[in-house]
């Protein structure tokens, strides 16, 4: 076993943008119009750093399900499908502005990534015996607990608009009694338009039973936002044991093997297994840590594996390096999900199918939206000239790969 890596803090936090509830419902046009401008000013802004950037979205909505911390749940399918929307959006602007939004893709470009938060404005929140504000059984925190654990930032940017100024107030009356905000900080950017129509699926049950032991699988090179929702609709299935519980809940992240990749289209750009898992390690400590100066979390490297602690201990992360498309989910018999895109539906029931040849139980299957910009780019092309070819550039590794490949070339 090689030795166990510190955990390493950034030179520099990232900045968070707090936004409030999306529109009902939440239709890609209809996030547009709430959430482009606000988007688009912290985008541009950050974007003319000398640096790489990380910008932490925080939409706020109820996501959550039950009264007590420990008996919560998810709303998993509206929570993935706001996801798929919002990093669709960001895809876009990104496009339309040219950011680039891979992780470690250098100057000017911007790590975005969107973290829900279950907040209600009707809902006082309050503190447990100990005065603090509790985290619960899933990977999401309500506005409370969000406001007084997770920081520094570099800056907090809110809309300007009345469901914008009432989210600040409401996260800054908390996070104030925490950590240091100076004025300098606190930055009201242009909001958008929300509608609220009658959602005739608000009622339609969309609950996601937590589990012990989830999976998920991929390549994971050049990090970008469709491997952000695949992970983060994936971390939203745990089910968190308490804090000195002694239990731990488990996320298996298996990562394709350099030698399945020699094949792939712009080979030579390709990131290697460990700069990889990595990355993918960097993105699941924003949802799963608080401190958002922490940039690499404490790891073990076993054979083929690199692991990882979040939460306290209580969840484990296992980063595997795979062989062949079916990884760990057929050579080891104590799994309880799986989730996967369109592309890999049918990776899932093959996986299934073996299970279930050996005796064991399948794997629970959710799957995620796909990221298509079309109703977007269709309904602002004409007026900004973005095309879906700019859109796709964003949420495709190969092209990422082109592009790097080009550059290379150029100097």
């Amino acid at each position: 076993m090689a030795p166990t890596t510190n955990r390493t803090t950034s030179s520099s936090p990232p900045s968070l943008l707090l936004l409030p509830a999306p529109p009902r419902p939440s239709s890609h046009i209809a996030l547009a119009a709430a959430f482009r401008e606000p988007l688009t000013a912290v985008l541009s802004k950050l974007k003319t750093s000398a640096n790489p950037s990380t910008l932490i979205v925080a939409a706020t909505c109820p996501i959550l399900e039950g009264l007590s911390p420990r008996r919560k749940s998810v709303r998993w399918t509206d929570a993935q499908s706001l996801l798929a929307g919002l990093y669709t959006l960001v895809s876009v602007i990104c496009a339309q502005e040219s950011i680039e939004v891979d992780i470690g893709a250098g100057p000017g470009s911007v790590d975005v990534r969107i973290v829900l938060v279950d907040h209600d404005p009707s809902r006082k929140y309050s503190t447990n015996f100990d005065g603090e504000y509790e985290a619960n059984c899933t990977t999401v925190l309500d506005l409370a607990a969000f406001a007084s654990k997770v920081y520094p930032w570099a800056s907090v940017f809110y809309p300007s608009t009345e469901a914008g100024y009432a989210l600040f107030k409401a996260y800054l009356d908390i996070a104030s009694t925490k950590s240091s905000l100076n004025y300098q900080q606190l930055v009201a950017v242009d909001g958008g338009i929300t509608m609220i129509a009658e959602d005739s699926n608000a009622s339609a049950p969309n609950e996601a039973k937590l589990r012990g032991t989830v999976c998920l699988g991929g390549t994971f090179d050049h990090l970008h936002p469709g491997h952000k929702l695949l992970l983060h609709a994936t971390v939203l299935l745990l089910d968190v044991p308490e804090k000195d519980s002694g239990k731990t809940c488990t996320l298996i992240v298996g990562i394709s093997g350099d030698e399945l990749l020699v094949n792939k289209k712009y080979a030579q750009q390709l990131q290697s297994w460990d700069e990889r898992a990595q990355n993918v390690l960097s993105f699941l400590s924003t949802l799963l840590e608080y401190n958002t100066n922490a940039e690499t979390p404490t790891t073990v490297s076993k054979p083929d594996e690199l692991i990882a602690t979040f939460r306290d201990g209580t969840v484990r992360v296992r980063c595997v390096n795979i062989h062949d498309p079916f990884g760990p989910t057929i050579t080891e018999e104590d799994m309880d999900v799986i989730v996967v895109s369109a592309e890999t539906r049918g990776g899932g029931k093959a996986i299934n199918d073996n299970r279930t040849e050996k005796s064991w139980k399948p794997l629970e299957v959710y799957e995620i939206d796909v990221l298509d910009a079309r109703e977007i780019v269709e309904n602002q092309g004409a007026q900004d000239g973005t095309k879906i070819e700019d859109f796709s550039a964003k949420i495709s590794s190969t092209t990422i790969r082109q592009q790097r490949a080009a550059t290379s070339n150029d100097s």
